[in-house]
Order: structure tokens, then C-alpha cells, then sequence
């Protein structure tokens, strides 16, 4: 994210939205990578939603597609930037948004003392990942159902640990797969409405909002027949208003028809600089209001 021009006033917030990647490669990332583009849009809806609030989005570009085992190489990079953003503009609130690995990277760093919140996207979650961090911060958690790449189960596993923790809330949407374009305006909606419900500000009134804002588990259910809902209890059932008729209900997690792969396989140029003296390649996006 970029420095704001001297004389700029001082931020009143950020948002890091973080890009997925692999298990294992040391190979550079590239801002033509597909994980990388993906996010564009998801911090466009993002930063239309806080347009005028005076917080800044960045997109940052990892230094390697990889998670790397021990190494968790993109743990360093968001250590840095996250310090990079305190000592140029004070204790500003930081909401962290990842998908898939960067998911993975901005719930493990969301024990940095600037972080008030972070949400995870069809995040990679696997046995064993800690929770510790996250006591004391808004959580959201938030998986497709046709995801094969990364593993809902695994995901609504580490949300009922982390509960131990603090509050969590877990949304499961129905058909969503893990590069979240089908649905892809009810995803990235969920990333906005998170992100304005973190910052304390306005939100439309919802079943979406209420899910973003709750610490229970939400199914987003698509337009149906009306025999989908059958079975279920009437009080748990509530219109969404997004994309075209969509229902949310109160239920438990599913977990997924057959075990996805161990971890994920597998933009726009920087419009300021809030990041610097990050990593070689670790760019940022950002823009204000």
C-alpha cells in the first residue's frame, strides 16, 4: 500500500487483501498470476464500499507463489507490511481479507498488534493450524461447498477451534468453488460488508450483514425451487436480497462430497505507494476512499 503524498492527512484505517498461491514453489510471483488478478476485484468492491471513509485498500503481490512449509514465507511479508503501515501512520485498525493461502497467511499473522479483524476466503486451513492469534479480533470464515481445491471441512474445524478462542463466523455458500467467480458478487460482498462491519460503519440491513457481524454458522443457499429449503425450520430461513433471490439459513457445516488435494495448486499496477521498504516484489495496490 503506498505512502500517501507528503501533506496527505493521516489515514484512519487499512485493508490488506491478500492473494492465494501453492503449498511448495519458490518461484516469484507474477501480477499476471491468476491468484493475484483475482483479488482485483475483490478490493474494487472493497474499496467502493468504504469509498470516502478516509481507509486506505491495498493488494499486496507476495515475494513467492508458496506457502513452503516451516519457512510460511508469506508470514514474513505481512509482518513487514503491517509494521511498514504503524511506523508511517500510528496505530491505524487494520482489517486483513485472504483468499486461500493468503488466507491461510492473514489468519496466521492476525495476532499482529494493529489487526482488528480478518477474514479468510476458501481459506487453506489445515489440521493443526494455530488459533492462539486470534483472540480479540472480528473472524470470518467463509468456504464454498463445490471447493475441491482447499477443504471446507477443514475450515468449519479450525473455526470450532478458534471458538475456544472468541467469537466466529462461519458462512458456507452453497456451490461456491474456490477461484470464487461462481457467485462471484455475493464474494465479494461478503468482503466488503465484513469489512465496513469491522470499521464500525454503516451496513445495509440483511441476512449477509448478519452473518458478516454474527459468531454463528450461515448457509447461503442459491435461487431454488422451493422444494431446497424443504425440511428445514421456517424461523431459520431468511431472504438475502443479493444477486437475485438467494436465502440464508442458520444450520451446521457439510462437509464436502470428496477430500480435496493436501493444499491449493494454484493486476493492476500499483496506484500509490502505503508499502515501502517491504520485500523485493511484494508490491501494493492502494486507494483511498
Amino acid at each position: 500500500m503506498a505512502t500517501a503524498p507528503p501533506g496527505t492527512p493521516g489515514i484512519l484505517g487499512a485493508v490488506v487483501v491478500v492473494h492465494g498461491g501453492q503449498s511448495l514453489s519458490t518461484e516469484p510471483t507474477s501480477a499476471i498470476q491468476l491468484s493475484v488478478l483475482r483479488m482485483v476485484p475483490v478490493a474494487r468492491a472493497i474499496r467502493h464500499a468504504l469509498r470516502g471513509s478516509g481507509i486506505v485498500v491495498g493488494r499486496p503481490r507476495l515475494r513467492l507463489r508458496g506457502w513452503n512449509g516451516a519457512d510460511a514465507s508469506p508470514v514474513d511479508d505481512l509482518t513487514a507490511l503491517l509494521d511498514g503501515i504503524g511506523q508511517r501512520h500510528g496505530p491505524v485498525p487494520i482489517v486483513l481479507i485472504g483468499h486461500s493461502m493468503g488466507g491461510r497467511a492473514a489468519l496466521r499473522v492476525a495476532g499482529h498488534p494493529l489487526v482488528s479483524a480478518v477474514a479468510g476466503l476458501a481459506p487453506w486451513v489445515p489440521p493443526g493450524e494455530p488459533v492462539g492469534q486470534l483472540a480479540g479480533r472480528r473472524v470470518l470464515l467463509a468456504h464454498g461447498t463445490a471447493d475441491r481445491v482447499t477443504s471446507p471441512a477443514e475450515t468449519w474445524a479450525y473455526a470450532d477451534r478458534a471458538r475456544g478462542i472468541g467469537p466466529v463466523a462461519t458462512i458456507e455458500v452453497h456451490h461456491g468453488e474456490h477461484a470464487l467467480l461462481r457467485r462471484a458478487r455475493l464474494w465479494h460482498r461478503i468482503a466488503a460488508d465484513f469489512t465496513r462491519i469491522s470499521f464500525a460503519l454503516p451496513t445495509r440491513d440483511g441476512a449477509l450483514t448478519d452473518a458478516c457481524a454474527g459468531a454463528g454458522h450461515t448457509v447461503l443457499l442459491p435461487a431454488g425451487p422451493p422444494g431446497l429449503l424443504a425440511g428445514l425450520p421456517a424461523r431459520h430461513t431468511r431472504s438475502c436480497g443479493i444477486t437475485g433471490p438467494a436465502t440464508a439459513t442458520r444450520s451446521s457445516p457439510t462437509a464436502p462430497a470428496a477430500p480435496p488435494p493436501a493444499g491449493p495448486a494454484e493486476g493492476e499496477p500499483p496506484t500509490h505507494a502505503l508499502g515501502r521498504g517491504l520485500p523485493h516484489r511484494a508490491e501494493l495496490s492502494a486507494g483511498a476512499g
